[in-house]
Order: C-alpha cells, then sequence, then structure tokens
C-alpha cells in the first residue's frame, strides 16, 4: 500500500478514536459529576453553567493565542456584546441552552447504559420539524426508519420500567433534550450566515449567551443555596473535576467536526451509533448493571433503525443532488 494512503487512513482511524474516547469520556464525567456520590452535588444547572464558563475561557485563550501567534493559532474574531449579533443568535441560544440543560439533567436521572436510547429520539425530531418548518418531505424507507426508533424506544423504557431503574422524569427530559437537538440543528442553518458559517464563532457566542441565561434557571431552581451549602467547595478534587468536564464538554465539539471534516457526515452518524453501542457495553460493566434480553433488543433496534436512517437520508440527498444537477444541464 502507497505510504501516502496509509499514513491518511491512519489519521482517519485516530481521529475517530479520539472521537470514541473524548465523547465517552464526556458522558461518564458528567454523570460522575451529576449524580455520583464522590461529588454529591445536587445542582445539575451549576454544573453546566461552568461548562459554559470553561468553554468561553478556552475561545478566548484561543482568540488571544491566535493574536499573538497566527501561525501556530487560529480562530475567529468576534464580538458578542454588538446589539445586530445579540438579536441574531440569541434565539439560537435560548435553544442551545434548554439543549444542553435537559441533557445533563436527563444524564443525572438516568443511566449512562440507558441514555442513548432515552435520547433516541432526535431522528424522529428531525423528519417532523424537517416537515413542518422546512417543507421537506422523507423517503417512505426514512419514515419506517423513524417508526422503528420510537419502537425501540418505547421497548426500552418498558423494560427500564420492568427492571425498576425507570426515572420518568429523566426519560421525559431525554425527549425534550432530543426535541431542542432537533429544533437547534434546524435553526443552526438559518444561523450560521450571521457568523459567516463559522461553526466555532457561533459555540462561542451561544456559551457566552448561556452564561447568562442559566443564572435565572439557576435561582429558580434554588441551586445557589446547594452550592453555598456545598461542604466540598473548598476542594481542589472538585474544581478539577468540574474544569475536567468543562474542557471535555469543549472537546466533543471540536473532535466531532474534525471527525465529519476528515471523515462524512455519514460516517460520522455511523462513527456516533457504534460508539453510542460500544458506551452502552461499557456502561453496563463499569456500573455492574444486568439487563434483559428485551433491553438490549431495544438498543439494537435503536441502534440499527437510526445507521440506515443515515445511509437512506444519504441515498436521498444524493439522488436529490444528481436531480438537480440534470436540471442545470437541460
Amino acid at each position: 500500500m502507497d505510504i501516502e494512503i496509509l499514513s491518511r487512513y491512519t489519521y482517519i482511524a485516530s481521529v475517530v478514536a479520539i472521537y470514541w474516547i473524548v465523547s465517552i469520556l464526556t458522558v461518564f464525567v458528567n454523570k460522575a459529576l451529576l449524580s455520583s456520590e464522590t461529588v454529591n452535588l445536587n445542582a445539575p444547572l451549576f454544573v453546566t453553567w461552568f461548562q459554559c464558563i470553561v468553554s468561553v475561557v478556552i475561545c478566548v485563550t484561543l482568540n488571544n493565542l491566535s493574536t499573538l501567534f497566527p501561525n501556530y493559532f487560529k480562530f475567529p474574531n468576534g464580538n458578542p456584546f454588538k446589539k445586530e449579533t445579540i438579536k441574531k443568535i440569541l434565539p439560537l441560544s435560548i435553544l442551545f441552552t434548554a439543549m444542553i440543560a435537559s441533557n445533563n439533567l436527563c444524564l443525572k436521572y438516568v443511566g449512562v447504559a440507558f441514555y442513548y436510547v432515552g435520547r433516541s429520539l432526535t431522528t424522529v425530531f428531525n423528519v417532523i420539524f424537517t416537515y413542518i418548518i422546512l417543507g421537506q418531505k422523507t423517503s417512505m424507507k426514512s419514515i419506517l426508519c423513524c417508526a422503528m426508533i420510537v419502537a425501540g424506544f418505547w421497548l426500552g423504557v418498558d423494560q427500564e420500567n420492568v427492571a425498576g431503574s425507570l426515572s420518568i422524569l429523566g426519560t421525559i427530559l431525554g425527549v425534550v433534550g432530543s426535541l431542542t437537538l432537533s429544533l437547534y440543528s434546524i435553526h443552526t442553518k438559518h444561523v450560521l450566515p450571521a457568523v459567516n458559517q463559522n461553526i466555532w464563532l457561533l459555540s462561542y457566542y451561544n456559551n457566552v449567551y448561556s452564561i447568562f441565561l442559566f443564572i435565572p434557571l439557576m435561582l429558580f431552581n434554588g441551586e445557589h443555596w446547594e452550592v453555598y451549602n456545598y461542604d466540598k467547595l473548598g476542594e481542589p478534587f472538585f474544581w478539577s473535576a468540574m474544569v475536567i468536564g468543562g474542557v471535555c464538554g469543549f472537546a466533543i465539539g471540536y473532535v466531532t467536526a474534525l471527525q465529519i471534516k476528515v471523515t462524512s457526515p455519514l460516517t460520522h452518524n455511523v462513527s456516533g451509533t457504534a460508539k453510542a453501542c460500544a458506551q452502552t457495553i461499557l456502561a453496563t460493566y463499569w456500573f455492574n448493571e444486568h439487563k434483559s434480553f428485551l433491553w438490549w433488543t431495544s438498543n439494537v433496534i435503536v441502534l440499527s433503525s437510526s445507521a440506515a436512517y443515515a445511509r437512506f437520508r444519504q441515498l436521498d440527498l444524493n439522488a436529490e443532488y444528481k436531480a438537480e444537477r440534470s436540471l442545470l444541464k437541460v
């Protein structure tokens, strides 16, 4: 095999491996921060808020480094406090805040093994909102995949209930997380032109605005008293874990974008699905959880249906692209 091709394959494999490691690590770190007895802090919104602060600090640091060392660091310039920027980005940031808050709250109340299934309806909401908001229809094959995802989701919920580990609140928050992620993804397409299609600048703005949006939510939830009375507030271990969680939250955005860049959106979806499978198996081993055959069946249904949907969607997009090219030639 040609050395250049081998080098490229090695690089792609390394990127995929890093995505898996960072993604799984992020879920486990967040689970520990949100509901472990070691941390034992009942303030999930505060944890999420602090992660937004860490992301903003990293973005500002990268921006300064790109100014001082432009040959080594690159980060887009932008001012999140301009009136026009706030007007254009804030509605999306509200969805972003709701999305990360509901996802972390879901992870607080459900196990890591069930987390993927609990948030598996994102694809279904994508199809629904894409039709309602954008007027785009979906093929029957893709709709059947969505029906299978819903069936797998309900079977998973049923088996969690049979096992006595079902959290109704956690499941509802997972559905809300799926819904807000879907709306966020669709609305992002409309907002990206305002930041010159730059994902990192948009992420920076979203995290800045979320810092302010989380404050009334934390106050309403009474988390300021939880933090004030927290007995480990002065311990280095706690803040080290919080910073690691924030760095992981920022890193997952970077490695996700990098994986899509070096592979393709379809490969990213397949990789994400396979990662979710590995994450589920690892979680059942790590937390010593014994699951029934039907519970595993629900995971297989959700994972395989999600992968099939990604493939069918790619074929639909390719067909649409070829049809448009044919019309242009005519």
